[in-house]
């Protein structure tokens, strides 16, 4: 049931925010009939991963949610003075939605060093990037330069030399211990941080 339907209907519920209908069951298990996917329904109900609301239509459970990468949200914290807090469910948030924009652009990357400690950034960290070739003044990047990769933040600047305007591009590392690294030959933008996940 999981490699056949379930992994469809996820794709599905990922882009169109709801449960597809029986027609549009047809189409995504290249059925025939509405039996045949009334047949699957009655099993994705029997194991729990769907339901039907008052008006007959599908919706997912719980544990369908669960499957596909989501997490309760049950209110807000406050990270100033102590405040009474009540634990209500909210909403579910996925995680899929929540830090990935381009799917088959992003990856994930272990950081090795100390370079980036005052952005925050720490060794064992993991990083979540985007394939990309520019950025921004003062992106965090994953770039080559000079034929060797390294995440550090990209700078840019443009001056006037002898009436012409003039680009200069560098990496800038956060921790004072380590000097912005100017490309003698290269530096070729590889991806774009996009989000930093620390396990305690």
């Amino acid at each position: 049931m999981r490699n056949l339907y379930q992994d469809k209907l996820e794709s599905f519920y990922r882009e169109n925010k709801r449960m597809p209908t029986y027609s549009e069951m047809m189409k995504l298990f290249s059925f025939k009939s509405k039996n045949a996917v009334a047949r699957v329904v009655e099993k994705l109900i029997e194991a729990g991963m769907v339901a039907k609301d008052h008006l007959g239509r599908l919706v997912p459970t719980t544990a369908f949610a669960e499957d596909i990468g989501s997490v309760p949200m049950l209110g807000l914290v406050t990270a100033g003075l102590p405040a009474t807090v009540e634990e209500e469910l909210l909403d579910r948030v996925n995680l899929d939605d929540l830090l990935i924009e381009k799917k088959a652009q992003t990856y994930m990357l272990e950081v090795d060093g100390d370079s980036m400690i005052d952005a925050h950034i720490e060794k064992g960290d993991m990083v979540l990037v985007e394939r990309a070739n520019t950025a921004k003044d003062g992106q965090i990047v994953i770039a080559e330069v000079d034929g060797e990769f390294t995440m550090k933040y990209f700078r840019r600047s443009t001056m006037l030399t002898a009436g012409k305007v003039c680009e200069k591009v560098w990496l800038e590392p956060a921790n004072k211990n380590y000097k912005p690294i100017y490309p003698e030959h290269s530096l070729n933008i590889n991806a774009v941080l996009k989000a930093v996940i620390r396990k305690y």
